[in-house]
């Protein structure tokens, strides 16, 4: 099994920063990629930004150029870095690995920006 516990997010103004973080932790050796994923309410889960095990990135088109996916395997933590935010980011974000085929998900957070 795999726990996945973020944290980072807030409120901010559109052209503003943050920064998500996922915290994970159990058999972190079975993890492949890893995934951000956003929901607004009412609206299907999206995904965000994908980092591969051979560190190949994948960002959906909103984001592209304004968001930055990493992992620091030494700290078992992976990182959303969101740049030049837009009220269309607003959601909840959730981190996402998948290990012998099962999905982990972490508890998401809360992710407004607001002027």
């Amino acid at each position: 099994q795999v726990q996945l516990v973020e944290s980072g997010g807030g409120l901010v103004q559109p052209g503003g920063s943050l920064q998500l973080s996922c915290r994970y932790s159990g058999n972190v050796a079975k993890i492949g990629s890893m995934r951000w994923h956003r929901q607004v309410p009412g609206q299907e889960r999206e995904w965000v930004a994908i980092i591969a095990r051979d560190g190949t990135l994948l960002y959906t088109d909103s984001v592209n150029g304004r968001f930055t996916i990493s992992r620091d395997n030494a700290k078992n933590t992976m990182y959303l870095q969101m740049n030049n935010l837009k009220p269309e980011d607003t959601a909840v974000y959730y981190c996402n690995v998948v290990v012998d085929l099962q999905n982990y998900w972490g508890q998401g957070v809360q992710v407004t920006v607001s002027s």
